[in-house]
């Protein structure tokens, strides 16, 4: 029996509700009268508000992929693959996000290491098991959950800081908060190295992701000059991590290593000219 769009349709209705709670949540906290990410806790690693736009990125990628599971290949990879996990991902995530727009950011810390396990589980998944095989693979799965990963490593190293960290605005940054915020850049640039060095090709965009807030943070963090030229330092790295994924990819491409389509993976093994 063939394929049918209405195949696993009970959660592929869960994925577009859940979807749009996820997304409308997101927007609340930018376009809502709590604008968290211009009047939540300062740090000395808050990034510019700019930073945030990643979550539109991802938002609209993730659109692809609600369209694009109801297809037989995102079917396979959506359903099959990454299954429930994502309506658990996208139900953490409001929570998440409510939490810190309402300031509570001990308890919105505990819940960004729950969405950082939760996409982790669902990178692994997509990574080990589901090679892209089509651009559509590339675009609608890979690249919005590698994003994601990516992000979700800088939302739980911010939310630790917004919960245990001082205000910036309030406290000079004395020797240890140097030496945190410091720790703190040192992990997220390795983090950006380890997936250039991921694969062959390397993981490109999580480790823009990283990159991204990086700089944001040099371009906001002029208050004390330790922190900003030590982002400037960190992000210039990073991106040496982005600049070696990005000729790998280019060197796979040129070499004919796109995704190979799934027709062809299906043809018979029988000679012929």
């Amino acid at each position: 029996m063939g394929y049918s769009w209405t195949d696993g349709i009970l959660l592929k209705i869960a994925n577009v509700l859940v979807y749009f709670l996820f997304l409308g949540s997101n927007i609340y906290t930018v376009a809502g009268p709590s604008d968290v990410y211009y009047t939540g806790k300062e740090t000395y690693i808050t990034p510019a508000p700019w930073a945030f736009l990643i979550w539109s990125v991802i938002h609209v990628l993730l659109l692809g992929t609600i369209i694009y599971q109801f297809t037989e290949a995102g079917h396979r990879t959506v359903i099959d693959g990454i299954s429930w996990r994502f309506p658990l991902l996208a139900v953490l995530n409001v929570v998440y996000v409510s939490l810190w727009a309402s300031r509570h950011y001990i308890i919105a810390f505990v819940f960004a290491l729950l969405v950082s396990s939760a996409v982790t589980h669902i990178y692994y998944i997509v990574k080990k098991y589901h090679e892209p095989s089509s651009v559509s693979d590339e675009l609608f799965v890979h690249l919005p959950f590698s994003l994601y990963h990516g992000w979700t490593t800088v939302l739980v190293v911010l939310s630790a800081f917004s919960a245990f960290g001082v205000n910036a605005l309030s406290h000079h940054a004395g020797i240890w908060t140097k030496v945190f915020v410091f720790l703190a850049f040192f992990f997220l640039e390795s983090t950006a190295t380890a997936y250039a060095f991921s694969s062959p090709e390397g993981d490109l965009p999580a480790g823009l992701a990283i990159a991204w807030y990086l700089w944001a943070v040099f371009a906001h963090q002029t208050s004390s000059a330790f922190v900003h030229w030590s982002a400037l330092v960190f992000a210039v790295i990073s991106l040496l991590g982005v600049g070696k994924a990005v000729v790998a990819l280019g060197i796979k491409i040129s070499r004919g290593g796109a995704a190979v389509s799934l027709d062809e993976e299906r043809a018979p093994l029988v000679g012929g000219n």
